[in-house]
């Protein structure tokens, strides 16, 4: 993990990680196991899929009027599901080898969790810094298992990326900096869903109609025409988020967002942030009646984050509006 620790350092050194503090607070654990649990030997790696029965991505990125989110976002929160799932696998473990130390992480501490799966063999980093699969794509999570057990170790993969750079080239905001580089700082999954405050200006256009993270370079990935639907009910799309107007999503209450959103992923940034990505979405969008009569509810919001961003987008629309 030595390479992994020097990559992690030079990337926080470039400020790549944006707002995202946890990346360096842990230091030297993050990539090595035995100083965030002592006695940890192997790290079980593994993957869920998660692709649901949804409406066509393209088709929605398309239409400026619907809201796109990311598509591992429009069921249950997947980290209840995953930490579930690796809890019955310990169970079988146990049954076999009565007692041992464990710990389950599902994107819950300071783990290298790509690095650790590629090193597992489970598959390997690709261009957009997601872990690839030949037989899955990128459409899954991933969990780990630290545990004090000497298990055999597996071989990596190889790299099956060759020279395309289709990621990178279709990436809305330019986030994809160089091969295996992201800046998050660009990122619309970083935009939309890590970062607190106001979205940078320049960016908002790019954004589009992108309300929840951001697909496009999984999307574009040849790998992904091997990504399975998932057969888990807790990932099957709720309150069709998958082919939903905009307009409708920014008419949510704070309470009917908490009621719609209870035990999603989503409902973690909040309300605010909330209306504050639908805001950049209704200013990328058509103008129409709906979108400006949308907007005009909300130019009085008690928040000024949300404030700022419904008045950029009537600008979008009509000079006269605001």
């Amino acid at each position: 993990m030595a390479q992994a620790e020097s990559g992690l350092l030079q990337w926080l050194n470039k400020g790549y990680h944006g707002e995202m503090d946890y990346m360096a607070k842990h230091g030297t654990r993050r990539t090595r196991p035995a100083e965030l649990v002592p006695g940890t030997l192997r790290v079980i790696s593994a993957r869920m899929d998660y692709l649901p029965v949804a409406k066509d991505s393209w088709r929605v990125l398309e239409d400026g009027d619907k809201a796109f989110l990311s598509r591992y976002a429009l069921g249950r929160d997947y980290h209840k599901v995953l930490r579930s799932r690796l809890k019955k696998l310990v169970e079988r473990i146990e049954k076999e080898v009565k007692h041992f130390n464990y710990r389950v992480f599902t994107d819950s501490a300071p783990i290298m969790e790509v690095e650790w799966a590629q090193k597992s063999g489970v598959g390997w980093r690709g261009k957009h810094t997601l872990l690839l699969s030949r037989d899955a794509g990128s459409m899954f999570f991933l969990g780990e298992i630290y545990t004090d057990l000497p298990l055999a170790v597996d071989s990596p993969v190889g790299n099956y990326c060759g020279s395309c750079t289709r990621c990178i080239d279709i990436c809305p905001t330019r986030a994809i900096v160089a091969p295996y580089r992201l800046d998050a700082r660009r990122c619309i999954s970083y935009l939309t869903i890590e970062h607190k405050g106001s979205i940078p200006g320049l960016l908002r256009p790019l954004i589009g109609n992108r309300v929840y993270g951001c697909d496009d370079c999984q999307l574009i990935c040849p790998w992904n025409k091997f990504a399975a639907k998932s057969g888990e009910d807790d990932y099957a799309v709720r309150n069709g988020l998958d082919d939903v107007s905009l307009v409708e999503l920014f008419g949510w209450s704070k309470a009917e967002f908490d009621s719609k959103l209870a035990g999603s992923a989503i409902r973690r940034i909040g309300h605010e942030q909330w209306l504050r990505n639908l805001a950049v979405g209704l200013g990328n969008a058509p103008t129409s009646v709906a979108v400006v009569a949308a907007l005009r509810a909300r130019i009085d919001d008690p928040s000024p984050l949300v404030r700022e961003h419904v008045q950029w987008a009537l600008q979008n629309h009509d000079k006269t509006c605001v």
